[in-house]
């Protein structure tokens, strides 16, 4: 018998593929056993109060007589039932009611399972009046009240005080701050002037001109009005004059080369002679009451884009980035020549006292030049795209203005004695010219794309009082009667536009009052038979 017994063993240690008869079970059977098991809720002293807070009684948790033997079904004693969820392990401990509690829940993400939402929510909108409440509770709702009268004090109770206001004001910026984010400080805010920022303005233009063939190049200079009332528009290889007077429209000059084209104009501050510069570098001097070509000058190897004038001495910029001052009284006009751009020259002003030469190029570059200097003053690099758009204030001989093209899109306002930039603005597109007006303290600019318009801007505060719609394509070059009253605007869609938004209000109001008195009077005066 005996050997038979070891046979059975022997054979059942030498079979691989059988389940195991005997032997302790596997730990993972025991870790998967231990995780199925019900454990009852532990109800510690906290959480009963917690409980017993919100309205709720605690359950009593039901334990068994935990035992290590099983008393039924024959099987051997130490061995573990599959089916009795209620038994322990053997050899292993009890666990206790702290590691219990910890399955309960969390403070952060509670058991919402075992909460009375509307008995919470009664005392914590103030239930709290009228009931008895514990010691640790009375002293919880007497430090809330506390904070929350706190914070009335500070915010206001909301009927009579405004909530997050300032009793003191921002901190005003320093001078030439520029931040990115474009904040505005209140406290910096300068008073724009009261009745000149309120005037009429008309928006629409009161005519439009037809320009054929105006050519759409951002760099040249195709429209002026001189001090005679002539307006001069170059169309290619023509100039045509526009006589504001009458309406009369002349050709003064037509280029025989088919492949030289007009790049721009500028008349005599005083006088009705009109330099006219080509594309093969030529500058030419017109006589338009003669219809006479004065003389012809020479000496830039390409196109002259900019030309201005200080009383006899006229400077021409060009392609190749030179600048050239000319002496019209003399037989050796070239006097001078500046070269400090790399690219072409397209902007070019002197100062109302003649004293200072600014320029600006393709280069991005605005250069502020002393008269007879052949260094500049100041090399102004702020602007991100070429320089055109320049502009001298009348009433501040050293205040210039430029703009920037369609990647830079700012217009900036210089002190020209020390190179100081004195304020700026973004004005969303490209600038290609700006004018002063005197009489209003105010400017205007013109722009590409997307609007095409002419806005126009309070000086000093740079506040944008309209803008001037009308043009389909970019605003090519700008130019103001001599009155100072109408602007003129030429564009891309061939057309030439009369604005007039700078006209004086007090004079027409002074005749409108002298009118209404002399009619009085004339009504005073007469007499019924």
């Amino acid at each position: 018998m005996a050997h038979m017994q070891f046979d059975a063993a022997i054979d059942d240690l030498v079979k691989l593929d059988g389940p195991l008869q005997k032997g302790p079970v596997p730990r993972w059977q025991r870790k998967a056993k231990e995780n199925s098991d019900a454990r009852p809720i532990a109800t510690t002293p906290r959480r009963r109060a917690m409980l017993r807070s919100l309205g709720k009684t605690p359950k009593t948790p039901t334990t068994s007589q935990p035992t290590g033997l099983s008393t039924g079904g024959g099987r051997t004693p130490g061995r573990m039932s599959p089916g009795n969820n209620n038994r322990k392990i053997l050899g292993k401990k009890p666990e206790s009611n702290a590691a219990a509690s910890q399955l309960v829940g969390d403070r952060f993400i509670p058991n919402r399972a075992l909460m009375d939402l509307d008995m919470g929510n009664h005392l914590l909108a103030g239930g709290e009046d009228g009931e008895e409440l514990d010691e640790n509770n009375k002293v919880a709702s007497v430090s809330q009240q506390k904070y929350q009268q706190a914070m009335k004090d500070r915010l206001g109770d909301g009927k009579e005080a405004k909530i997050l206001t300032f009793k003191q004001r921002a901190p005003k910026a320093q001078e030439g701050h520029f931040n990115n984010l474009k904040v505005l400080y209140s406290a910096s805010k300068t008073d724009p002037g009261k009745g000149a920022c309120h005037r009429y303005i008309p928006t629409v233009a009161d005519r439009i001109l037809d320009a054929p063939y105006l050519l759409d190049d951002f760099y040249l200079t195709l429209l002026d009005w001189g001090p005679s009332n002539f307006a001069a528009v170059a169309l290619n290889d023509e100039i045509y004059l526009w006589n504001a007077q009458d309406g009369s429209i002349d050709c003064l000059l037509e280029l025989d080369d088919e492949d030289t084209y007009i790049s721009c104009v500028s008349w005599i501050q005083q006088g009705c002679i009109l330099a006219i510069g080509s594309s093969d570098g030529t500058v030419q001097l017109w006589d338009v009451e003669q219809k006479k070509n004065l003389r012809t000058m020479t000496g830039h190897a390409s196109r002259v884009g900019a030309l201005a004038w200080n009383e006899y001495v006229l400077s021409s910029g060009s392609r190749t980035g030179k600048i050239h001052h000319h002496d019209v009284r003399i037989q050796n006009h070239h006097t001078t020549t500046l070269d400090n751009h790399t690219q072409e020259v397209c902007g070019l002003k002197w100062s109302p006292d003649g004293k200072y030469l600014a320029s600006g190029g393709n280069d991005n570059v605005l250069n502020i030049w002393d008269y007879g200097a052949n260094v500049p003053l100041f090399n102004l690099t702020q602007h991100q795209a070429a320089v055109k758009a320049l502009a001298w204030c009348p009433w501040q001989a050293n205040v210039l203005a430029s703009g920037g093209g369609t990647a830079d899109r700012t217009m900036y306002f210089w002190n020209a004695s020390t190179g100081n930039s004195l304020n700026h603005v973004d004005t969303g597109s490209q600038v290609s010219c700006i004018l002063w007006s005197e009489a209003h303290k105010e400017l205007i600019s013109g722009h590409g794309y997307a609007q095409f318009q002419l806005t126009i801007w309070k000086y000093p505060t740079l506040a944008k009082l309209c803008n001037l719609r009308g043009h389909s394509s970019r605003v090519l070059s700008m130019c103001m009667s001599p009155d100072k009253t109408t602007v003129m605007s030429c564009a891309g869609d061939e057309t030439i536009r009369l604005w007039k938004c700078f006209m004086n209000e007090k004079k027409t109001t002074k005749t409108v009052k002298k009118s209404s008195k002399s009619m009085s009077s004339t009504l005073s005066n007469m007499h019924i038979r």
